[in-house]
C-alpha cells in the first residue's frame, strides 16, 4: 500500500456551546426553566436577577391590598354610622346607666365627647349579654382565623395520623396497641395492608413458630378494631373486603345492602362487566335487584386512604396567554406572553466593571464565565420570542377555535408552522412541548392545537380535535338507557359530512377516557 498526501475541502455542521444551550432551553418547560436559572443563579457570580422593577405578581397582590383597605374603610364607615343612629334612640335607661358610668371616669368624658371620629375607628361590641363564650371583634388588621388554600394544603394530616388518633380512645394492653400502630403503618397510600401478617412477623424478628402464631393472633385482633375505624373500608386485603366492610357500615335497613354484599362475595370480574343475569343467578336474587345492588356498590370508594394522601398538585402556568381585541365579526385574537413566567436577569455590573483591563490567566478564566452569563440571557430571550413568533402563527391559523371552541378547529401540521416561520419541523416540537397556552375556553398544551385531518364528502378536511369534539357531544347527549355504540357514532358523523371508520371512533373515544357501550348504559 502506497501512502501518500491529499487536499480535500468538506463541510460539517458543528453546534457550538451556545447553540446548544439555545436549543437545550427551548425544550425545557416553565418549571425546568425555573431551576435551570436557580442552578445558574447559584453557580454563575456575574448572575443576577434583577429587582428594579416590580414583578408582576407583586404588582397584582398591591393591587390586591389596596382594594381591600377600600373595603374595609367603607365598612368601617357603614357600622360606624349604623352605631350611632342606634345610639340616638336608646331609652332614657340606657342614657341614665352611661351618664353614671361616665362620672365613674370624668378623665375620659371629655375625650369620648370631643372625639368626632372619620371612620376608622371600631367600636367593640358588648358581649357580655352572650356570655363569656363570645369572642371579641378585633380588628382587620390582625391576623384573622380564616387561612387560604395555601395554608391549609400545607397542614396536611396523613392516614397514619388519622388512625393514630382514633386508637387513642381504645383500651388496649400493651403488646395489642403495639400490633395495632404497626398494623396503621403498614398501611399503603390507599389504606390496603399488602403484606401477609406471616410476612409482618417475620420482619418484626420472629424466628420460631411460636413467635410467629402469637404475632399473627395479635394481628387478626388488631386487624378487626382496624377495620371498625374511619373511614370505613381501612385495612381490607383486597378490593371485595374493602367494599363489604363499607358495606357493613352502612345502616341495616339500606336498600340492597344484602345484595350488595353477596355480590362483593363473588368474583370481582363479573361486577366489571356488569353481567347481571349471571350475578342474579349466582345470588339467588332477581335482576332488578342486582341492579340497585350495583348501583349500591359504585356510590362507595375504592380507596378510602386515598383522601389522606398528600399528591403533589402541579398548577399549570401558561407561558402564552390569547387576548382578543374588537368585538363582534371584527373581533382578533393575539398572543402574548405571561410577565409571571418571563425571568427578569442582567449581568452584575460592578463585577463586570473589575474585570476591565485584567489580562492574568484568572481573568481570562473570569471573562469566560462573564460571556456565559451573557450568551445564558441572550438564549433566554431568544427562547421566548420563539415561543411568542409560533403562538402568534397558531393564533392567526386557528382562529376559529379562540371564536367558536373546539368544533372549529382546522388541521394542522408542525410543517406549515415550519414553513410559514423559516424555522425546521424540530424548532417547532420543541416549542410546542410542555408549553401551554391560556386561551377563552381554557389552557391547553400548544401541541394541542394539531391534529391531522379526516375527508369530507365536500373534499375538504375535518380536524381530528374536532371530530372528537364532535364525539364527545354527541356522548354526552346520548340517552343512558340506549347509548351509541361506535358504528351508530361513526353512521352519525358520516351524516355531518366527515367519513369516520368505527375503529377511528374507538380510538377517539378511548382517547378522551369515555368508557364503551355496556358500561356507559344506565341501571
Amino acid at each position: 500500500m502506497k501512502q501518500g498526501l491529499s487536499l480535500r475541502v468538506s463541510q460539517h455542521l458543528a453546534l457550538t456551546p451556545q447553540l446548544q444551550q439555545s436549543i437545550r432551553l427551548l425544550q425545557l418547560s416553565t418549571l425546568e426553566l425555573a431551576q435551570e436559572i436557580e442552578q445558574m443563579l447559584q453557580d454563575n457570580p456575574f448572575l443576577e436577577q434583577d429587582s428594579a422593577e416590580q414583578s408582576y405578581e407583586e404588582v397584582l397582590q398591591a393591587e390586591r391590598v389596596q382594594q381591600e383597605q377600600a373595603s374595609v374603610q367603607a365598612e368601617r364607615a357603614d357600622e360606624f354610622e349604623w352605631d350611632g343612629a342606634a345610639s340616638t334612640t336608646s331609652t332614657t335607661s340606657e342614657k341614665t346607666a352611661e351618664a353614671d358610668s361616665a362620672t365613674d371616669s370624668p378623665a375620659d368624658t371629655g375625650s369620648i365627647d370631643d372625639w368626632e371620629g372619620e371612620g376608622s375607628y371600631e367600636v367593640a361590641a358588648d358581649d357580655a349579654e352572650w356570655g363569656n363564650d363570645a369572642p371579641a371583634r378585633t380588628s382587620n388588621n390582625e391576623a384573622s382565623d380564616d387561612t387560604d388554600a395555601t395554608t391549609l394544603s400545607a397542614e396536611h394530616t396523613s392516614l397514619q395520623d388519622h388512625l393514630h388518633r382514633q386508637a387513642l380512645g381504645l383500651r388496649l394492653s400493651d403488646e395489642d396497641r403495639a400490633a395495632l400502630m404497626f398494623l396503621i403503618e403498614s398501611l399503603n397510600d390507599d389504606g390496603y395492608l399488602e403484606d401477609d401478617f406471616e410476612d409482618l412477623a417475620e420482619s418484626l424478628g420472629a424466628t420460631t413458630l411460636e413467635d410467629v402464631q402469637e404475632l399473627v393472633q395479635r394481628f387478626e385482633l388488631a386487624v378487626r378494631l382496624l377495620h371498625h375505624m374511619e373511614p370505613a373500608g381501612i385495612g381490607a386485603r383486597g378490593l371485595s373486603e374493602c367494599l363489604s366492610l363499607q358495606l357493613q357500615a352502612l345502616p341495616a335497613h339500606t336498600a340492597a345492602r344484602t345484595e350488595a354484599l353477596a355480590i362483593c362475595a363473588q368474583p370481582l370480574d363479573l361486577l366489571a362487566k356488569r353481567d347481571t343475569k349471571r350475578l342474579a343467578a349466582l345470588c339467588h336474587c332477581s335482576i332488578d335487584d342486582i341492579k340497585a345492588a350495583i348501583a349500591l356498590i359504585s356510590r362507595l370508594d375504592p380507596k378510602p386512604g386515598r383522601q389522606f394522601a398528600d399528591l403533589e398538585r402541579n398548577i399549570i402556568v401558561p407561558d402564552v396567554i390569547v387576548v382578543s381585541q374588537g368585538r363582534g365579526s371584527q373581533i382578533k385574537f393575539r398572543a402574548q406572553l405571561n410577565p409571571t413566567v418571563m425571568p427578569r436577569l442582567k449581568v452584575h455590573d460592578i463585577y463586570a466593571q473589575a474585570l476591565k483591563g485584567g489580562k492574568s490567566d484568572s481573568h481570562a478564566a473570569l471573562q469566560g464565565r462573564l460571556q456565559e452569563a451573557r450568551w445564558f440571557i441572550k438564549n433566554i430571550q431568544q427562547r421566548f420570542d420563539t415561543i411568542l413568533r409560533v403562538s402568534n402563527a397558531i393564533v392567526e391559523r386557528q382562529r376559529n377555535f379562540f371564536a367558536h371552541g373546539a368544533l372549529a378547529m382546522r388541521p394542522l401540521v408542525l410543517r406549515e408552522i415550519a414553513d410559514e416561520l423559516g424555522l425546521h419541523e424540530s424548532t417547532i416540537s420543541r416549542v410546542t412541548t410542555a408549553k401551554y397556552m391560556a386561551t377563552p375556553f381554557g389552557t391547553f398544551e400548544l401541541k394541542y392545537f394539531f391534529g391531522s385531518g379526516l375527508n369530507t364528502e365536500t373534499g375538504g378536511n375535518a380536524s381530528s380535535t374536532a371530530v372528537r369534539a364532535l364525539i364527545q357531544q354527541f356522548i354526552a347527549a346520548e340517552d343512558r338507557k340506549k347509548p351509541l355504540s361506535d358504528s351508530a357514532i361513526a353512521d352519525m358523523l358520516k351524516e355531518q359530512g366527515i367519513e369516520c371508520a368505527r375503529r377511528t371512533v374507538a380510538k377517539y373515544r378511548e382517547a378522551l377516557r369515555i368508557a364503551p357501550t355496556h358500561l356507559r348504559k344506565a341501571l
